[in-house]
């Protein structure tokens, strides 16, 4: 059989980037595009380069202008406890972003949106030379619809303008990060074109109750004819809205349920469905059980729209000082990644969009350290990344980018609702944190609560808000750091050292936690970083310069490092009094301020002795031994050998 040039053409795109669900059609726009850069705000006159979507710039073909001075190998370290955003040693530039894409003919009359799911810093969308509009979130999707620029049957030119972070406007809630020193921008998540009826399905969100043996189906509805235009025109249109949930495994449908609505013209229509289920298996870390929540919106032209979410029934919730699973006390153990500074780690590469690389990260490592928990910390990740934890096993306190103050109260609101709607169906998302290391009383004491309606399922942080600045806190998160900080003069240290290894130290941090009457979630302690090469991070050369003196080597540093974690992490969870601790950083930019636990290229993801001695110190039962340290703590008479040493053991059982 002959097949002719044009036909293979039409069947290779089909293959390749077409995927039909009816009645919803979905184009998947990632892969390489055509990429280039400019100092001003008119695209190139030639595209030079090409580039992998979801990426950033840095994954451009050949490389842009500035790549070396975005990613430093640095020779020796250089003490620094901040950076100003504005300090930059870079041009500014526009990043380009060139796609073209063939829309079949059977397509005409459907209703087309773009979706870019994360893309930073401003972005604006271009479909066959006209302009779609502009978008300054940075962490949730960006949608234009685009029907009326299509050329059905006919390749289609896609444009994407993105600006510098420099450039972000005041209004937009995008936070910084005084330890990073570049924001690398790129489209960094998934891009697709969709096919609807005149009824779609802008989000859907879906709430499970164990307690109440149900899921709440809340859904985003936009009605895409055009608004009343004469009097007497038809302001609505009535629509029915059915749900159907299945097990994802096997496709048995375990609930169903239809309902009616009306939505408003050109606007966006919420919809909200109660559905009882019965004989249901809980999602925990250990069995995270999933199910599929299809929705199908009808018209009276028949189905215009489908859209499905996986989720698990799941409920986290607290009582007094601690968190409950399922209405189980769980004690929380884990880590944390700082997924935006690693961006501008030299070996970053694309490893964040490499499934194999984010699975043995995320989940094959922690299983055997026993964590149960992650902090996304000072910015969230892919989506996929929580599709993963979904899957596998794992839960996370998802940090909005907010650690200096950025961001107008009512964008603030847009972005972090849309945030909710975009990431609410994962069970892996236990905590929405709102704020790190900060007091913001808008977002504490509006925000949070009006989000509360729109998901009750989980608990908001709010980062240094405590009981008295926010009536309704939930939970708080003490930053217990120990040992020298670049701010501090030895001498202070010396009239006051930390007796690490002594269980019942009692600082003023812990003397909070422990009167403390909501959760406390320490996830950040242990002021002992160290870049891949085991020198002294940033922050931490006075540290090391203090306990191993000014030349230590490399191992010499690492064998510290791991024994001053495994005694702190000791301290805090021989305590009764957390409702969880996480270890501060799991996955850091290398040559920054902090630093992570692996050694080399991060793309081995080569563990530390740290990492090795975390799967006893994180034990969910063990036995701690109260001993103050005489190897490292200044001004102690350590005891004579052959002499008799007497401790007492705290053990801690299911923590």
């Amino acid at each position: 059989m002959k097949i002719s040039g044009l036909l293979l053409f039409m069947l290779f795109n089909a293959i390749l980037v077409f995927s039909q669900q009816e009645p919803r059609t979905t184009i998947n726009l990632n892969g390489n595009w055509q990429f280039d850069q400019t100092t001003n705000a008119f695209p190139p006159a030639k595209f030079t380069r090409t580039i992998p979507v979801p990426g950033l710039v840095h994954l451009a073909v050949p490389k842009i202008e500035d790549y070396d001075k975005f990613f430093k190998r640095a020779d020796k370290v250089v003490a620094k406890d901040q950076h100003n955003l504005y300090n930059i040693d870079y041009t500014p530039r526009y990043s380009w972003y060139r796609k073209t894409v063939f829309i079949p003919k059977e397509l005409d009359g459907k209703e087309a949106m773009i979706t870019i799911k994360k893309s930073q810093y401003v972005t604006q969308v271009y479909v066959n030379g006209y302009d779609m509009g502009l978008s300054v979130a940075c962490y949730t999707p960006v949608e234009f619809p685009i029907t009326g620029v299509i050329r059905y049957g006919a390749e289609n030119e896609i444009l994407i303008k993105i600006g510098d972070r420099v450039w972000l406007p005041s209004d937009a809630a995008g936070g910084t990060d005084k330890e990073k020193e570049h924001y690398l921008p790129g489209i960094w998540d998934d891009v697709q074109v969709s096919f609807t009826g005149k009824m779609r399905i802008n989000r859907l969100l879906v709430l499970p109750s164990v307690a109440g043996g149900k899921v709440t189906v809340k859904a985003q509805i936009r009605n895409l004819l055009p608004s009343q235009i004469f009097v007497g025109d038809a302001m609505s249109d009535s629509l029915t809205l059915n749900i159907s949930i299945t097990e994802k495994l096997t496709g048995k449908v375990i609930a169903e349920k239809n309902g009616r609505f009306n939505a408003k013209r050109d606007n966006l229509t919420e919809a909200d469905m109660e559905i009882p289920i019965s004989g249901f298996t809980n999602w925990t870390p250990d069995k995270p059980f999933l199910y599929i929540a299809t929705a199908t919106l009808k018209n009276d032209k028949g189905n215009s729209d489908e859209l499905a979410k996986q989720f698990g029934m799941r409920d986290f919730t607290r009582k007094g000082k601690f968190f409950y699973l399922n209405g189980e006390k769980y004690i929380l153990r884990g880590t944390n990644v700082t997924l935006q500074r690693f961006f501008e780690d030299p070996d970053c590469s694309n490893l964040v969009w490499d499934r194999a690389w984010v699975k043995k990260l995320l989940f094959d490592l922690p299983k055997k350290l026993n964590w149960n928990m992650m902090r996304i910390c000072v910015g969230i990740a892919p989506d996929f990344w929580y599709d993963l934890a979904d899957e596998y096993g794992l839960m996370f306190q998802n940090e909005w980018l907010y650690w200096q103050n950025h961001g107008w109260d009512d964008q603030l609101r847009k972005e972090y609702t849309d945030w909710v709607w975009s990431d609410g169906n994962h069970p892996s998302i236990a905590i929405w944190d709102a704020i790190n290391e900060n007091w913001d009383d808008y977002i504490g004491n509006t925000l949070i609560p009006e989000l509360k309606k729109l998901d009750p399922t989980r608990i908001w942080d709010s980062g240094y808000m405590t009981s008295d600045q926010m009536p309704q806190d939930e939970m708080d998160e003490p930053h217990p750091y120990q040992g020298p900080m670049p701010w501090k003069s030895f001498s202070e240290f010396e009239k006051n050292p930390y007796p690490l290894g002594n269980l019942n130290f009692k600082p003023d941090v812990i003397q909070r936690i422990d009167a403390a009457g909501v959760p406390q979630l320490i996830n950040e302690y242990g002021w002992v970083w160290l870049w891949r090469n085991g020198t002294p991070s940033k922050l931490t050369l006075n540290t090391y310069k203090y306990y191993l003196g000014a030349n230590s080597s490399p191992d010499q540093n690492r064998e510290f490092q791991a024994y001053w974690m495994e005694l702190e992490t000791e301290w805090l969870r021989s305590n009764p009094n957390p409702a969880g601790v996480l270890a501060f950083c799991y996955l850091a930019n290398n040559y920054g301020y902090t630093g992570d636990w692996f050694i080399g290229n991060i793309k081995d993801l080569k563990p530390t002795p740290t990492l090795d001695w975390f799967q006893n110190a994180f034990a969910p039962v063990a036995t701690f031994i109260n001993l103050t340290d005489e190897r490292y703590v200044k001004n102690s008479t350590p005891h004579v050998p052959g002499s008799t040493l007497l401790f007492n053991q705290i053990g801690r059982a299911h923590v």
